[in-house]
């Protein structure tokens, strides 16, 4: 996740992408919530770019590295996993735009923010592990929990979307190898090693106003390794450069960035340098584009970058939301999303004050498109090459995504995009999904003593 889920109206004043930041969250179907999967109405024309990416899908469906419906069903459901068989206008994620957008593996995120403590950050994590968990077993006939890359086979053979665990953020670990096995017991299948803020052992990407390790201290390398050798992905978005060369260093398996993109289209610290994307060949690793237009878009980046002045001219604190907590035993889910509601709407990420409205409605958001995507993709295959490219997406760990990719039904477009610029379908299914699946395994094989239920 990048920005956090709000459970109202994205609030376009909020402040600069952090977990506590409520702006960086944003068919018909079965009675068992069954879709049609991505084209399946009518048929394009032989040859066209549309005929091209429909058999891509077919052969190679979409395995996303990060989506944040988990931490947006805690927010906006208080925790309740029902409903996705519906059209759920507040998220990017249900049923039938899954199936519309050709997806059939996904990394599910199960973030805590990085400022937690982190003994809460442990219990938190579970409590996410918990809720995907749920979400998996309320739709069997949609979902299935895959730790093993034939697992993720089986389960799209077998009309499923196979449903993997990632967490985001060290601090989740509690400074514990133990937690970590655990953790990998119950089905995590990478750790992404920071987020926003620095971990005791390895550096963010995103927290310059602290001092860090250098990038990975003995204890770092000593999570990359229990990493490796239970079989865990190691994951490099949000971490800094100095971390990922170390990690990349130091790895004996393939590591994933789950959802990243190139710094050399858009200069923003979230993003993944030419001289790192280059190592990825010889690690065997993947860089899984993401789809954030902070990320993305040069324009959207300077806006935001405005956007955070005028606030501190204005003398207003960052927009801020705060986690929400999980259900007492007893209590019902509507009870706690109905409180996060109404404090979201009552404190600074809630409607902009006057002079700050303003503002906004004299420099409106800019909107980032597909196109750009497109570019960062390209410049990924140009660099580390077509084996080592892939899509992380950060849906509902957004406010808002790309103007023609606003949901998860939209992976088909970009891959139009990207056929009417040459691509082949060699090439699109390598991008989809056979990349990752490649790492998956690959994982798994170096694995000394792997860990997964």
């Amino acid at each position: 996740m990048t920005d956090r889920t709000a459970p109202g109206p994205a609030d376009p004043s909020s402040a600069d992408p952090s977990p506590a930041d409520p702006a960086h969250l944003e068919s018909s179907t079965g009675s068992d919530g069954s879709a049609d999967s991505a084209g399946s109405a009518g048929s394009p024309p032989a040859g066209s770019p549309q005929a091209v990416v429909r058999e891509v899908l077919r052969r190679s469906p979409v395995f996303d590295g990060h989506n944040d419906l988990p931490v947006a069903l805690r927010a906006r459901s208080g925790g309740s996993v029902a409903e996705l068989d519906r059209h759920r206008p507040e998220l990017h994620t249900d049923l039938a735009r899954l199936r519309a957008g050709g997806v059939g593996a996904q990394f599910w995120s199960v973030y805590v923010p990085s400022d937690l403590p982190e003994p809460v950050a442990a219990v938190a994590t579970l409590e996410q592990i918990d809720l995907t968990h749920r979400l998996i077993a309320h739709y069997p006939g949609q979902f299935r929990l895959a730790v093993t890359a034939g697992q993720v086979e089986a389960a799209i053979a077998d009309g499923r979307i196979a449903s993997l665990l990632g967490i985001e953020g060290g601090h989740s670990l509690a400074s514990s190898l133990g937690v970590l096995r655990a953790y990998a017991r119950l089905g995590v299948r990478y750790l992404t090693l920071t987020h926003n803020h620095h971990t005791t052992w390895a550096d963010s990407a995103t927290d310059p106003g602290s001092p860090g390790v250098g990038g990975l201290s003995a204890a770092g390398l000593a999570v990359v390794a229990e990493l490796n050798r239970i079989g865990v992905l190691v994951d490099l978005s949000h971490t800094a450069e100095s971390t990922q060369r170390a990690a990349l260093a130091a790895s004996t398996a393939p590591v994933i960035f789950s959802h990243s993109s190139c710094r050399a289209v858009n200069d923003h610290p979230r993003n993944v340098s030419d001289e790192v994307l280059a190592l990825l060949p010889a690690n065997g690793g993947v860089v899984q584009l993401t789809f954030v237009p902070d990320f993305i878009s040069p324009e959207v980046s300077s806006w935001r970058a405005e956007l955070a002045a005028e606030r501190e001219r204005l003398d207003l604190p960052p927009a801020s939301w705060s986690w929400p907590r999980h259900p007492a035993p007893g209590e019902s889910p509507a009870a706690v999303a109905g409180e996060v509601a109404a404090a979201f709407a009552a404190g600074p990420g809630g409607p902009p004050p006057p002079e700050l409205k303003r503002w906004l409605d004299a420099h409106p958001r800019p909107e980032a498109t597909a196109a750009q995507v497109a570019d960062h993709v390209e410049r990924a295959r140009e660099v580390a090459g077509p084996d080592h490219i892939g899509l992380g997406g950060d849906y509902d760990g957004v406010d808002r995504q790309p103007v023609d990719l606003p949901d998860v039904s939209g992976y088909p477009r970009l891959l139009n995009e990207l056929a009417e610029r040459g691509w082949s379908a060699t090439e699109l299914e390598a991008l989809t999904g056979r990349n990752v699946l490649r790492v998956l395994r690959e994982a798994e094989r170096r694995a000394e003593e792997p860990l997964w239920p």
